[in-house]
């Protein structure tokens, strides 16, 4: 998966699954820019640990909600590592909060919605027309968006399954320039969001009714979005790529 002087922006690259991807881009030779947006001290740890790594990096801080933060982040990246951007990796996301749906209101639906879907599609639309034959565009799902999530998680799972489906069609609409579309569909890693949201009883449980009989780590989802970003996979777009350990077949 040699990605040497490819150009790759991470959305949400500071910490966890975003920390593993972007370290593993840049472990194999991608220039990695690193956004962030709450935690400059988990970010400036990623760069180091890039560059300890031998690997090229720069990190910039954005909301990418915000249309205006998300074009600056494109527009630093161009200035810093050349015009053309070969690699998109949509990470910004996150559940907020568990809520049923009398617990809800509108603003909480429209934040959780606006955080997984709209981030995706205006860093997508910020960045393609940067993007020449041969351009990869990953989008982290999740299994969420397939079984609807778990207790309190509707909207979550919704914005989720929205992101699936924004995949396929952006596969179909970009396949004829050689831009290729794929997300993933991570099941129970080992990141904060659930050492935030789930009980200690409720992951060993999941994790004992998985085939494989543990959670995932991070680094397992980074090596599967450098394989989806690499020439390696040239003739795979579309994709909803399950990664669960077993726990769901789709």
């Amino acid at each position: 998966m040699n990605l040497k002087d490819k150009v790759a922006i991470v959305t949400g690259g500071s910490r966890d699954i975003g920390r593993a991807i972007s370290i593993k881009l840049a472990s194999e030779g991608a220039k990695v820019v690193v956004n962030y947006f709450g935690n400059q001290k988990a970010a400036e740890e990623t760069i180091s640990m890039i560059a300890d790594n031998g690997g090229e990096a720069m990190l910039v801080k954005g909301d990418m909600t915000k249309k205006d933060d998300v074009e600056r982040l494109v527009s630093l990246a161009r200035q810093s590592y050349g015009d053309e951007i070969h690699i998109l990796v949509n990470n910004v996301g996150g559940l907020v909060a568990r809520k049923s749906i009398l617990e809800m209101d509108e603003e909480f639906f429209n934040k959780v919605m606006a955080l997984n879907l709209n981030s995706t599609f205006l860093a997508t639309k910020a960045t393609v027309p940067h993007m020449s034959s041969g351009a990869s565009i990953v989008n982290i799902a999740s299994q969420a968006g397939r079984d609807g999530g778990g207790p309190g998680a509707s909207v979550y799972g919704t914005s989720k399954g929205a992101v699936m489906t924004f995949t396929r069609a952006m596969a179909k609409e970009l396949g004829p320039q050689n831009i290729r579309v794929n997300a993933l569909c991570p099941g129970m890693i080992a990141t904060t969001f659930h050492d935030t949201f789930t009980k200690d009883e409720v992951r060993a449980k999941v994790a004992s009714g998985t085939p494989l009989r543990r959670e995932g780590q991070a680094c397992e989802v980074a090596n599967l979005v450098a394989c989806l970003a690499s020439s390696e996979t040239s003739f795979m777009t579309g994709a909803n790529v399950d990664i669960n350990g077993g726990l769901l077949f789709s």
